[in-house]
């Protein structure tokens, strides 16, 4: 009679160890199933951390804000200079050196794309009743865009502005004075003075013209010699302007006419105030030395507007 209640209650043992187990088994995955979702978790940041890493060291924002931060300069408008002694016309040059057209000589120089320069001198003798002298020098200096010194353009002002000085500080210049000339490149200056010489009495014109990154300057004297009436400054004057304008026309025409280098439609031009751009206007020195350097070194020995009166006049 024991025996089926003690089998009862061996039964009921059996079914609470059971269910006790069923639920530590529980118990235990649901442990250990957060602690996976936590170490993949981890896992997966360390990765997106590694490649926002390795994102950042190659092709990130640094690197293209270190790509986009070259310094650039603004290209010169004008890359070549004409061949000087071609820069008027016959008939100007008639005008300005008539018993020296064919007195041509070129300026030396290591470039002539960067610095060149031509001059002239006429000397119609009349014999007992005296002679008439001309002398015509043209030079012209074109500055290369470069990123430590600026743009073409803002050499050849600086350079423009430095002409100017040294044509109106000409030692024993009498009655010199300086005028702005209109219709003639970007920038143009007339300066003129008298300067009296054992040989007679000369009248200087020195015109200054900037055009784009060129700066011309045109240095133009005459004088009656040996009793020989001296020259009108008047008439001197406008034939050195004259002579100035048809250079800048010659450096334009040199450069494709208003063309810029690529070929596309420019502002490089012969009149006033053509380029509005922060450098249209080169340095010089594609030659040896540097644009500094080629600023500082006239294209001719004559060409320098301080010097011209005083060694050939």
């Amino acid at each position: 009679m024991q025996r089926p209640a003690q089998r009862d209650r061996r039964d009921e043992r059996d079914q609470r160890e059971r269910r006790a187990t069923s639920r530590n088994r529980v118990l235990v995955c649901a442990a250990v199933v957060p602690a996976m979702l936590i170490a993949a978790g981890c896992s997966s940041d360390s990765g997106s951390d590694d490649a926002a890493g390795k994102t950042g060291s190659s092709g990130g924002p640094e690197a293209t804000a270190s790509a986009s931060s070259s310094p650039t300069v603004q290209a010169a408008a004008y890359s070549a200079l004409p061949k000087p002694c071609a820069v008027v016309s016959k008939k100007t040059l008639d005008d300005l050196v008539p018993k020296g057209t064919k007195s041509g000589k070129e300026g030396s120089s290591g470039d002539t794309a960067t610095r060149a320069g031509c001059s002239w001198n006429s000397l119609d003798n009349n014999g007992v009743k005296g002679s008439q002298f001309r002398w015509l020098n043209i030079s012209m200096l074109r500055f290369e865009s470069d990123t430590s010194r600026g743009t073409g353009d803002k050499q050849a002002q600086a350079y423009y502005a430095k002409q100017i000085q040294d044509a109106q500080s000409v030692d024993g210049a009498k009655k010199a004075k300086s005028e702005p000339l209109a219709g003639t490149g970007d920038q143009a200056t007339t300066v003129t003075y008298d300067l009296k010489k054992k040989e007679g009495s000369f009248k200087q014109q020195t015109v200054v013209t900037r055009v784009e990154n060129v700066v011309i300057t045109v240095d133009y004297n005459g004088a009656g010699l040996a009793g020989e009436k001296t020259p009108s400054a008047a008439t001197l004057t406008k034939l050195a302007e004259k002579a100035a304008k048809e250079t800048v026309a010659a450096v334009a025409e040199a450069n494709g006419a208003g063309k810029t280098n690529d070929g596309g439609e420019g502002t490089g031009s012969s009149s006033p105030s053509a380029s509005k751009s922060a450098s249209p206007s080169q340095a010089a020195s594609k030659s040896s030395s540097s644009p500094s350097e080629a600023a500082s070194k006239s294209p001719s020995k004559s060409a320098s507007p301080s010097n011209s009166a005083a060694k050939k006049s």
